[in-house]
């Protein structure tokens, strides 16, 4: 007869497996086993789960339904939850610890949410909150990918716990996000919004896991006074808890370089260990302080910071003008990575670093990622802000926005702007010509193959030279040109954008052209005055518009871009314009549309319009994640525009 461990190992076994099949014959058209092999396993675990009492979320023998509510009401947690102590000295863990053993388990960086169970059955589960009271978010729970509805234990058990979102789930859902600013910071704000929705459809697609690291009630239940003994009795009722190892004074500093070596590799976000005693009683008898238990502690990570040398300032311009420092230094690990240089990201940052080439510094990786400069333990403040242009020799300039100082260059023919300036034109959103990178299009300019934009149309005089080019080939001169005929078909907003106009995106490019029904003689014709009046637009854009085609070089370039394109006129929805008038935002992920792209189009040609940021002329912003405490929704919720889910959206203003 299997144990009760192997039955819940085996209960497992069969939901994933049965699970894959089940994916992979709906939803990828492919069979992985047969019928006949599939209602045996079902079968089987039907039979261990009410043998056993255990049901996990994700089985395919439950059905968890999908519910939207209009908040999410409070509740009091019967036991208060405090915070831990700290400290990131391991000497001090062996201190702390004396002649007990205890626990050390990762700290996981998530959500806190506490678990009721009553006769079996999963009742209730709140967030942390400030500790005393928290939100009710039982409904989201039942979604979690991998805690049990129901359990073998049928009297009343409370358990703590953290809601988690991996890297890699983190990732596959930032991917889907087009804008950088719109994508999510890290896992555990994701994890925030996800396990806060007032929609649990939402939840589920996030995949969001459970993992038990505290029991707080399990009334008549014998755990021989240790901690040890209530994790493995969690794994007995379904629930996977944090991992953990027991340790003592002699040997906690060695498992903690074990946790801190894996770390690095860990697929669930984690900002530290904990260590709780392993006698129950004797932790208990210590009693709290006015903030932490006394019988456990939180182990935090450091910063890895190094130190090194600065070598150098590079000045990197942009196809705007805007010219950015960036430090280059002695190279250092950070991170099982060698890095060299970080952003310094403009003249007021460089001048508050104070930084002199030779000065100490020390470097760290933003949120583990991103290089940045943590210090300068120097402060020569020696480096000078160029008067010329690194690249044309072009005087530069530093513009104050904001408080906020920043060099700029004053060249309009600056080679590194051409550079940048073709690099948007051969992008996704504007002409989408494959197979041009910033790096072969520097090349081409070099080699003096394009100085114009209608240039690219042209490349094919130079195949055998650009055949002969490193990285190329006959079948990728081929792929180009085949990108390059593809691109002469396109429509007139996808060609102003791509021009490159101060401040004149894709969705202001498509308003304008809207506006003058895709007239372009009449929107050359325009002044300043006229495109201000078209709701959207503004001075700001209107004033860049009319000074770029004030340039007869600007209209010339046009002209021969003219000759080379074939513009379709994108052609509104036939009878009414319902949503003429009207603007909205989009944010987050979407469900029903590939991507907030292909939303924005529907909404222009029902005659809306789709702006960046929300006004008080914004009609509703359009955010699954309602719950959010994005920036977006903040502002909706001061101005009280009406956030909406997609399908609420798509219920009100498409149907």
């Amino acid at each position: 007869m299997k144990s009760n461990e192997n039955k819940t190992e085996r209960i497992r076994e069969l939901t994933k497996l049965l699970n894959c099949a089940s994916e992979a014959y709906y939803a990828k058209d492919r069979e992985i086993m047969d019928n006949i092999t599939y209602d045996k396993l079902y079968d089987e675990l039907e039979a261990l789960e009410r043998e056993t009492g255990m049901v996990l979320s994700d089985s395919p023998t439950v059905k968890v339904g999908y519910e939207a509510v209009e908040e999410l009401p409070k509740a009091r947690h019967e036991k208060a939850m405090l915070s831990l102590g700290k400290t990131k000295s391991r000497e001090e863990l062996a201190e702390w610890l004396q002649d007990q053993t205890a626990i050390l388990s990762w700290k996981l960086d998530g959500l806190t949410v506490v678990l009721t169970y009553l006769g079996g059955e999963l009742a209730k589960a709140v967030t942390r909150g400030n500790g005393e009271v928290g939100e009710v978010v039982t409904n989201n729970a039942r979604t979690f990918r991998n805690i049990p509805l129901s359990i073998p234990y049928n009297g009343e058990l409370v358990v703590r716990g953290e809601a988690v979102i991996s890297y890699s789930d983190f990732e596959k859902i930032n991917a889907d996000i087009g804008e950088e600013e719109e994508r999510y910071k890290n896992p555990r704000n994701l994890c925030s919004g996800s396990v806060r929705q007032l929609n649990n459809e939402i939840t589920a697609k996030r995949n969001v896991k459970f993992y038990a690291y505290s029991l707080v009630k399990a009334e008549d239940a014998d755990f021989h006074n240790s901690r040890e003994e209530q994790f493995l009795f969690l794994q007995r009722q379904g629930f996977e808890t944090v991992e953990y190892r027991k340790v003592d004074k002699d040997t906690v500093v060695e498992a903690v370089g074990d946790f801190e070596h894996r770390v690095e590799e860990y697929d669930i976000p984690s900002d530290g260990l904990v260590l709780l005693l392993d006698d129950i009683a004797y932790g208990q008898s210590l009693g709290t302080t006015a903030k932490f238990p006394r019988d456990s502690i939180a182990f935090k990570w450091e910063d890895e910071v190094r130190e090194t040398i600065l070598k150098e300032i590079e000045w990197s311009p942009s196809r705007t003008g805007l010219i950015n420092p960036v430090a280059i230094f002695e190279p250092v690990e950070l991170e099982g990575t060698t890095v060299s240089r970080a952003s310094v990201h403009n003249i007021s940052i460089l001048r508050g670093l104070k930084l002199g080439i030779g000065d100490r510094i020390t470097v760290y990786k933003a949120n583990m990622i991103i290089p940045q400069i943590a210090e300068n333990l120097t402060g020569s403040d020696n480096v000078e802000i160029p008067g010329n242009c690194p690249v044309c020799g072009g005087e530069t300039e530093i513009k104050q926005v904001n408080e906020v100082q920043s060099l700029y260059c004053t060249n309009p023919s600056c080679e590194a702007k051409k550079i940048k300036s073709f690099t948007l034109f051969v992008s996704r959103d504007a002409m989408n010509i494959d197979g041009l990178s910033e790096a072969t299009l520097e090349k081409f300019i070099a080699r003096g193959y394009i100085h114009e934009y209608a240039d690219l149309f042209h490349l094919e005089q130079y195949k055998d030279e650009i055949t002969e080019m490193e990285g190329f080939g006959e079948k990728s001169f081929r792929n180009l040109m085949e990108s390059v005929e593809a691109a002469r078909d396109t429509t007139l907003p996808r060609l102003i954008y791509s021009l490159g106009i101060a401040n004149i995106g894709l969705a202001n490019a498509k308003m304008i052209c809207r506006y003058y029904r895709d007239d372009l003689e009449a929107m050359l014709m325009a002044d300043v005055e006229d495109l201000s009046s078209i709701d959207g637009v503004g001075e700001v854009i209107a004033t860049g518009f009319c000074e770029y085609f004030q340039k007869e070089e600007n209209k010339a370039r046009l002209q021969k871009l003219l000759a080379e394109v074939r513009i379709a006129k994108e052609e509104a929805e036939e009878g009414s314009q319902p949503l003429s008038g009207m603007s909205f935002v989009v944010t987050g992920t979407l469900n029903h549309y590939a991507g907030r792209n292909e939303l924005k189009e529907v909404i222009e040609k029902k005659g809306g319009k789709v702006t960046g940021s929300v006004t008080s002329k914004t009609v509703c912003l359009i955010n699954n994640d309602i719950a959010s405490s994005s920036s977006k929704n903040k502002k909706a919720k001061e101005l009280q525009i009406p956030i909406l889910t997609e399908e609420q959206f798509m219920e009100q203003y498409l149907s």
